[in-house]
């Protein structure tokens, strides 16, 4: 297993599942533990979670691990990465929450957020945090807990507030107390300028957010605080904290500007590393901390596609037209084209570059030549043609991609990442292992901590195989594609 007390233990805390990842220096999984956590929806268009659930789960997730491979000597660091957005208010004092924890798809501050929005508040905003106005960041859940539940007004007007994201509860509850965030989870809050130490005065005060209650700002990697001895047994460095996306991107090894990496999952993410020069997206893109490091940040630009995996859930289980998402691969390959179906995935209106929530889904180009398989096919293929806008963006806002990384569930699909390599016209990379979000967090952590002299060593060490896509198709079949899919978004 790597010299002892080298390993590196990982809390990846998602939406539905917290997990701790222990690595050996070589990449090698040493345990892996998992628990769901509950969802709540009070609401239609409300989606809350248990912080104290959470954080019973991710101890006890921790500990089986930690067990699992002899204990906390074994252990050189903790990284934590976590998904975003999310926010909790806690009282300082007792440790306990105020609230159930305000999740990153709740939609409840859109009428907050249209009414900044229609104040002409948005371009500040943008400027200064590189965010749009959505109830997707955090500033406007800060506020709904303000004004809506009498415990966290008082523990306002007493000064006892804390609020935070997810990484930040963890890290209060493993320290004892410590209250930070690290600035790839601050930057997604719209109160931390990009290029700003800090919270920014301004911002606080037009969210109507006090900034006391706010956490430290810390850098992505290097110690921010130390586990309580008698949580593990020992007490064990924090020294690595991101966002998942950063956490994934970083997992990439997208160390380099214009290095990208694209998620697949429920939805898509691509992230673009974008160095140290703060992103200004002329293309409604949005621009985010991806690492900081003795205080010098590193930046990405990113953008979302709603609907990835949802496509192929939808087929299966509301159509019944493959009956796994496996199937999808094998009935792609069983045709030679689209037979002219073309599907734009609108389930959810259409995100990056378009954003037009009120767009609705379509199916062009059906006959009775076409058939589950032609159905299958398109589907698929509307994930390269999706990215492919994204990419017209991301080249518009000056970040060509040379090459694209992919990971999430949808990546297994080996049909998917050659689609993805013709469409693109570019060399699409799979890394063998991935779990790219965890693996990220134990980069910065490595690092954090010393085990890794750089955040390149760490990824090299730590990343493994790949496996290489190259572009096959010819060009005239790729802009027959395209003419495709551009009649039937104009129909959208």
């Amino acid at each position: 297993m790597g010299r002892s007390g080298e390993a590196i233990l990982v809390v990846d805390s998602g939406t539905t599942s917290t997990r701790a990842v222990i690595f050996a220096p070589d990449g090698l999984v040493l345990s892996a533990v998992r628990k769901d956590i509950a969802q709540h929806y009070p609401r239609p268009g409300w989606v809350e979670h248990d912080a104290s659930e959470i954080w019973t789960l991710t101890l006890a997730s921790m500990r089986e691990a930690v067990a699992q491979v002899g204990g906390a000597g074994q252990i050189a660091a903790i990284g934590i990465t976590n998904q975003r957005e999310t926010v909790v208010a806690w009282d300082k004092e007792t440790g306990e929450p105020l609230h159930r924890a305000i999740v990153w798809q709740d939609r409840r501050t859109a009428a907050q957020c249209e009414a900044l929005r229609d104040a002409g508040h948005e371009e500040l905003i943008q400027q200064r945090t590189g965010l749009l106005l959505d109830p997707y960041f955090s500033a406007t859940k800060m506020r709904w807990l303000l004004d809506n539940v009498a415990a966290v007004k008082s523990a306002a007007q007493t000064g006892r507030l804390a609020f935070g994201t997810i990484e930040s509860w963890l890290a209060f509850k493993l320290t004892g107390g410590g209250h930070v965030s690290d600035a790839s989870n601050a930057s997604r809050t719209s109160l931390l300028p990009l290029e700003a130490a800090s919270w920014d005065s301004e911002l606080c005060d037009l969210f109507g957010v006090p900034a006391c209650a706010l956490p430290e700002v810390v850098d992505t990697t290097g110690v921010v605080g130390a586990t309580m001895p008698d949580l593990l047994g020992a007490a064990l460095p924090i020294s690595g904290m991101a966002g998942d996306q950063q956490s994934a991107t970083i997992g990439q090894g997208c160390l380099s500007p214009g290095e990208a990496k694209a998620t697949y999952g429920t939805g898509a993410f691509v992230l673009t590393n974008m160095g140290t020069k703060p992103p200004r997206s002329q293309h409604r893109l949005l621009g985010t901390v991806l690492f900081q490091s003795d205080g010098q940040r590193h930046y990405a630009l990113e953008g979302s596609i709603f609907v990835a995996g949802s496509l192929i859930k939808w087929l299966r289980d509301s159509l019944g037209v493959v009956s796994s998402s496996q199937e999808t691969e094998a009935l792609a390959r069983s045709v030679p084209d689209n037979g002219g179906v073309v599907i734009v995935p609108a389930l959810s209106g259409l995100g990056a570059p378009h954003w037009r929530p009120d767009a609705r889904g379509l199916v062009s180009g059906l006959s009775f030549a076409a058939g589950r398989a032609h159905i299958a096919r398109a589907a698929l293929e509307a994930m390269a043609l999706q990215t492919h806008d994204l990419a017209g963006a991301f080249a518009g806002d000056g970040a060509p991609w040379t090459s694209l990384k992919i990971d999430g569930g949808m990546s297994a699909n080996d049909w998917m990442a050659q689609d993805l390599a013709d469409m693109l016209d570019l060399p699409v990379e799979r890394p063998d292992f991935v779990e790219t979000t965890a693996l990220g967090a134990a980069v910065l952590a490595g690092v954090g901590s010393g085990v890794f002299p750089s955040l390149e060593d760490a990824a090299h060490d730590l990343r493994g195989g790949v496996r290489k896509f190259a572009p096959t198709m010819e060009k005239d079949a790729r802009a027959k594609r395209l003419a495709q899919w551009t009649e039937a978004l104009s129909a959208v």
